[in-house]
């Protein structure tokens, strides 16, 4: 790997400053490792280099002069396709949708445009991001860069093998049942979910929050000083802030810290799991916080209630596509949509109120504690062609018990690696804190990073680290 590509943002952006590197030097950095490996992971969408060398040459010249736009000014990202950029398709990721052009640019990609970034692509995601995958009846198979024959996760995916590619040091993603956090789990980035809000988004729904997907806690802090600046189209946003994203100081010393084993549903925790999540609860004990095993705060009956909602949900804006476009939706995510079609609309209401019984559960849980620990993921990987890691529609939610009731509770949540699997896998650690409380679980999850080291060694094109 080019030594340019294991910078962070603030060391980049260093550079800049002393005239060492511009963002044109940069960016050809970064091309010419998008073009070494992305033919193995297929991360991108409309991937468009020569836009990005003109946006490059326009920052190069800002810095030139002493007038750049923002604390982003030149460096190198990628959105999500979900999210909308002015006069580009949002396929949703499946051959379904209708290709138009976008009106308008989304908040995120506003904030993005306003502090100068380059957006040199979209990511991949599956259809609807509606999968925990990297399959997509749209786009090309998304795979893990740790290891090709296995999957980067979902929705995020493209976004997530982005990451842990180098294809550059930012990469935005949605989540709102996991979407950040769980991609990260799998390929050993970090993955922030704000508190819900947080992140201005558009089009809004329960629980959706959008979230940096990076290398490091600090590159996605960085971040948050322009993605979380407000926009009123998101009628749920937070009024404008004024944190410190970079304040990184806390002391665990005291600390009542959660340890959460235990989904309360799903798949069966992964024994290596187990063992590296239950090592980083020992690194927090060691610097004097108590550690409190805590019981789960997901049940059955809240999971399959969210199972039911959001198949009505998603019934009602398929049901009426003519059938030569409703064909063309992955079929796992057909298969599982069309149980929509028998949900009651008081059945649809009693599955929505299980978002307000995880919403309960968690206040619960948060009166006794500072903050939450627990796996980001049950199990260390799936094969890439894999729908989900159950890969059975009639069991699409078996992977979530960890990360979903966080988006319904609004509370924010982080997924950093916490160690590997004897298969050579990245392992995730889901660090959550209160209801607005970014920068605890930001600072906690710092802290974390630096008593292990973070990560060393990122994958290569050969396909494994």
């Amino acid at each position: 790997m080019h030594e340019l590509l294991k910078l962070s943002i603030r060391d980049v952006l260093a550079l800049y400053r002393g005239r060492k590197l511009s963002p044109s030097e940069y960016w050809e950095v970064v091309e010419a490792r998008v073009a070494a490996f992305e033919p193995d992971v297929r991360a991108l969408y409309l991937y468009d280099p020569e836009s990005a060398r003109v946006q490059a040459k326009a920052s190069t010249e800002r810095w030139m002069k002493g007038a750049t736009l923002g604390v982003l000014d030149g460096i190198p990202v990628t959105i999500k396709e979900l999210i909308a950029t002015k006069g580009d398709p949002v396929p949703m990721g499946t051959a379904a949708v209708e290709l138009k052009p976008a009106e308008v640019d989304a908040p995120i990609t506003t904030r993005l445009k306003e502090d100068g970034a380059v957006i040199f692509a979209k990511t991949t995601c599956p259809d609807y991001g509606m999968l925990s995958s990297g399959l997509s009846s749209f786009h090309p198979l998304s795979r893990n860069p740790w290891d090709l024959t296995q999957n980067p996760g979902g929705s995020s995916a493209g976004a997530a093998a982005a990451a842990a590619a180098s294809f550059g040091s930012l990469h935005i993603g949605t989540d709102i049942g996991g979407s950040v956090r769980l991609p990260a789990g799998w390929t050993g980035i970090f993955g922030f979910k704000p508190s819900h809000g947080r992140i201005p988004v558009d089009p809004y729904f329960v629980g959706r929050c959008a979230g940096p997907m990076t290398r490091t806690v600090e590159d996605s802090a960085i971040a948050m000083a322009t993605l979380s600046r407000t926009d009123l189209r998101d009628g749920t946003c937070m009024e404008p802030n004024a944190l410190d994203w970079l304040d990184f100081d806390i002391d665990v010393k005291g600390m009542k810290i959660g340890l959460m084993l235990d989904a309360g549903v799903g798949l069966p925790l992964d024994d290596e799991v187990r063992g590296a999540v239950v090592a980083a609860a020992k690194r927090f004990e060691e610097a004097g916080a108590e550690i409190i095993p805590v019981a789960p705060v997901m049940t059955r009956a809240m999971l399959d209630g969210l199972d039911n909602f959001w198949r009505a949900r998603f019934w009602g804006d398929i049901e009426n596509l003519p059938g030569e476009r409703m064909a063309l939706i992955l079929p796992y995510i057909f298969e599982w949509a069309k149980g929509g079609a028998h949900v009651s609309g008081v059945d649809a209401v009693r599955g929505f109120n299980q978002t307000i019984e995880m919403r309960k559960a968690c206040g619960k849980l948060f009166s006794t504690v500072d903050a939450v620990i627990s796996p980001t993921n049950p199990i260390v990987s799936y094969p890439a062609d894999w729908a989900s890691p159950t890969n059975d529609p009639a069991r699409p939610f078996e992977h979530i018990g960890f990360t979903v009731p966080w988006n319904m509770s609004e509370q924010p949540a982080t997924s950093i690696n916490c160690g590997f699997s004897r298969s050579g896998m990245p392992i995730g650690l889901q660090i959550v804190g209160p209801r607005f409380n970014d920068l605890r679980v930001l600072k906690l999850s710092r802290a974390f990073e630096q008593w292990i080291g973070g990560v060393a060694n990122w994958p290569e094109p050969c396909g494994r680290a």
